[in-house]
C-alpha cells in the first residue's frame, strides 16, 4: 500500500518516523507551502517538510485543492495530522482508501480546531486520540481506533499534544492494519458531540471575575498561544504559568506580594504566579516583573 502523509506541525513526526521504519511504503508528505516567518519575515519550511527532506521522502506542497488532487493522485492512503486545510470530497474519494485523520480528543468529544485547548479549558479528567476516516463534515467520519489516557496534571497544551502525538503514532498503524484487513470502521455517535473552536486572542482575557481554577486551566490552555493575557496600567501582559493557591485574597485582579512571590486575587481564591511576558519583552519570572514595576498598595491587573 502505497501512503502519504498529510500534515505541517511537529505534532506529525512520531507517526512520521513510527512509518518510516514500520515497513509500510511511505512514498510522499504533503504539507502547506512556505510561510513567512520571523523578524525578516524569510520563508520557512513547516517541520514535516524538514523532517521529509532529511528522510529523502518526497516532498509536495500544493497551493489549491487541484495541486492537492493530483498529489494523492497515485496513493492508496493518505493520512491528515494538522494539515490545516479543508479537504473537498472529490480529492478525499480520489486514494483507494481515502484519507485517515489522527485527531487529538475523543471524538464526538471537541469536534473541531482546538481540541486540545478545549479539554484542558473545560478541565476534562480524560482525553485521548482518534484515528478516523475523513469525509464532507468537521470530524465526523467513521472511527477506526481510538485510545482515551488520564488528563495528564498540569498539562498544557503545547505539553498535552506532545503526549497525544506520541501516543498517537502506533494507534495510527493499528489502523492502517485494520483496513488492510478490510475492517469496518463504526459510525460515530451522536451522543457527547462538542464542538472545539480555533482559540482567538481576544477571548484570551483574562476575567479575574471567575474562580482562581478556571483562570489557571485557562492559562495552561491558551499556551503557548494565543495566550491568557490581562492589562496593567493600560499595558498588556501574558501570564505564562500558575497555580492555584490558598494564600489571602483581596478584591479580584488585586496584586499581591508574599516574601518573593506574586500573588493575584479571583473571585475564589488566588493565583500564584510564575512566569510573564509583558507586550514587547520576553518571558520573565514573575519577580523579575514585580522588581521593575514598582507595584503600589491596591494595585490590580484588569
Amino acid at each position: 500500500m502505497q501512503i502519504a502523509v498529510a500534515a505541517t506541525p511537529e505534532v506529525a513526526l512520531p507517526t512520521l518516523e513510527a512509518l518510516f521504519v514500520s515497513g509500510h511504503d511511505l512514498v510522499a508528505v504533503i504539507t502547506q507551502p512556505d510561510r513567512p516567518a520571523g523578524r525578516g519575515l524569510a520563508r520557512k519550511e513547516s517541520p514535516v517538510a524538514i523532517w521529509a527532506k532529511d528522510h529523502g521522502i518526497i516532498v509536495r506542497k500544493p497551493v489549491d485543492q487541484e495541486e492537492l488532487k493530483l498529489a494523492v493522485a497515485d496513493i492508496d492512503l493518505v493520512i491528515t495530522i494538522g494539515f490545516g486545510v479543508i479537504i473537498k470530497e472529490e480529492v478525499l474519494n480520489v486514494p483507494r482508501h481515502g484519507f485517515l485523520n489522527l485527531h487529538f480528543s475523543l471524538l464526538p468529544k471537541w469536534q473541531g480546531a482546538a481540541p486540545v485547548q478545549r479539554a484542558i479549558e473545560a478541565g476534562d479528567q480524560s482525553t485521548g486520540i482518534t484515528v478516523f476516516q475523513l469525509d464532507k463534515g468537521m470530524d465526523t467520519g467513521p472511527i477506526y481506533r481510538q485510545k482515551e489516557i488520564a488528563m495528564p496534571d498540569k498539562a498544557t497544551t503545547s505539553s498535552l499534544l506532545q503526549d497525544l502525538a506520541a501516543i498517537g503514532a502506533p494507534v495510527v498503524l493499528d489502523a492502517i492494519k485494520a483496513i488492510e484487513a478490510n475492517e469496518s470502521p463504526v459510525i460515530q455517535s451522536e451522543i457527547g458531540r462538542s464542538r472545539a473552536e480555533k482559540l482567538s486572542k481576544d477571548e484570551g482575557r483574562i476575567d479575574w471575575q471567575l474562580p482562581a481554577t478556571k483562570i489557571e486551566r485557562k492559562i495552561r490552555a491558551f499556551y503557548p498561544a494565543p495566550g491568557a493575557w490581562t492589562t496593567f496600567r493600560d499595558e498588556a501582559i501574558k501570564i505564562e504559568s500558575a497555580e492555584t493557591s490558598e494564600a489571602k485574597s483581596g478584591q479580584p485582579g488585586e496584586i499581591l506580594l508574599e516574601g518573593k512571590e506574586l500573588f493575584v486575587s479571583t473571585s475564589e481564591g488566588s493565583l500564584k504566579i510564575f512566569t510573564l511576558k509583558p507586550a514587547g519583552k520576553a518571558s520573565m519570572p514573575a519577580m523579575d516583573w514585580v522588581n521593575g514595576a514598582r507595584i503600589e498598595p491596591e494595585a490590580c491587573f484588569k
